[in-house]
């Protein structure tokens, strides 16, 4: 998906400034690939949907519940800190240069009909409704699914929880389909730029940096905590006496109503 760029000038000047017509980039005698995603952004993005798939496929496994409570932490704590990126960020990551109007999500999808679609550099006025959708329903799934793990809700809140799950797959799937019909569209291999960080671009529309250090510790957090995780999980020994303990007081308060 794809980001438009804004500044204190006018939206006609931002659009000026982010946008390129096919005609632009053919006239470049060579491809100009340039850094358009910081490391940050491109490593977010495949966690958040390696934590997602993971998460989603051990759902209605009790054996490998750890794995699925911790993988949906690892994804709210993700999508907390790309919320902050989103702010602080480097210039194709921020909100305000990507989330627009719906009249100019309207003006995008009209002109995709048309020989000459407009094209951004970063995430598309379409593009970005799934950006905001995603990051809104993971948050959701995460904290929904932290009060189902600690019992501070009912059975609803487990409804609620896997009609998230569902919604998100199905975002999913159409930020996935969206994301090919772009490529083809704009002749921009957008999966292998989320990738590389490089689109092909005149040079002054590269980010200054990739912020390679905020990436190292975002993956070294990550794996700190799943290191956690592991050493917190109940042993063998230790599950069985809890599974024996919890058939025990079922049946003493079985009796204790008989």
């Amino acid at each position: 998906m794809n980001t438009v760029s804004t500044s204190p000038a006018s939206a006609s000047d931002a659009s000026q400034q982010t946008t390129t017509s096919h005609a632009e980039l053919a006239s470049h005698s060579k491809p100009d690939y340039v850094k358009v995603w910081d490391l940050p952004v491109r490593l977010i993005h495949w966690l958040i949907a390696l934590c997602f798939t993971g998460a989603y496929l051990t759902a209605e496994s009790e054996s490998w519940r750890l794995l699925h409570v911790t993988l949906g932490y690892t994804m709210g704590g993700l999508i907390a800190f790309r919320v902050i990126w989103g702010v602080i960020g480097t210039r194709y990551a921020r909100f305000s240069e990507f989330v627009r109007s719906p009249s100019a999500v309207f003006q995008y999808l009209r002109s995709l009909m048309t020989k000459s679609p407009e094209h951004f550099t970063g995430h598309n006025p379409a593009g970005a409704i799934a950006v905001l959708l995603l990051l809104g329903l993971g948050a959701a799934i995460s904290v929904s699914g932290y009060a189902l793990y600690n019992d501070l809700g009912g059975e609803w809140i487990e409804e609620v929880h896997e009609l998230l799950a569902n919604a998100m797959l199905a975002i999913v799937f159409i930020h996935i389909a969206a994301v090919l019909i772009s490529s083809h569209l704009h002749k921009d291999n957008l999966p292998l730029a989320m990738i590389t960080g490089k689109k092909r671009r005149i040079a002054s529309a590269a980010i200054a940096s990739t912020w390679r250090s905020v990436a190292l510790v975002i993956l070294l957090a990550v794996i700190a905590f799943w290191v956690w995780q592991w050493q917190q999980a109940p042993t063998a020994q230790q599950t069985q006496r809890s599974d024996q303990i919890s058939a025990a007081d079922q049946a003493k308060r079985k009796t204790d109503d008989d």
